[in-house]
């Protein structure tokens, strides 16, 4: 098994600045980001479901005002932390792509093994 360090776990806070790091996805590297919502950690190939851009509004500046929901930055989509779904915008019935993370010995890490990390949570 591929385990890739991406930051330590004390580095997200609740609701806070994600953290961008890179994953293959469909045989491509693909930009993707972890972050702290409800005490877990989730991870998202940053992609918006409703067209191919990145979501943070700013490097690492994914949450919208409230610190409720994920945003897009160039539509206004906005998408539940915990479970990608989108619950406002033209991303309707479509979701975030997940990247399986987990918290590990004070690190938040992904398996790369082959690309097994990206597509489940």
């Amino acid at each position: 098994m591929s385990i890739k360090r991406i930051c330590q776990a004390a580095d997200l806070l609740e609701g806070g600045d994600g953290h961008r790091f890179t994953v293959s996805a469909d045989g491509q590297d693909a930009p993707a980001f972890v972050i702290r919502f409800r005490g877990r950690v989730h991870g998202w190939v940053n992609r918006c479901s409703h067209m191919p851009v990145e979501l943070d509004w700013q490097p690492t500046k994914f949450f919208d005002t409230s610190g409720l929901y994920l945003i897009c930055a160039t539509h206004g989509a906005l998408y539940a932390p915990d479970t990608g779904r989108c619950v406002a915008g033209r991303c309707m019935h479509a979701g975030l792509i997940p990247v399986s993370v987990t918290e590990e010995d004070g690190w938040i890490v992904v398996n790369e093994e082959g690309g097994q990390g990206v597509g489940r949570e």
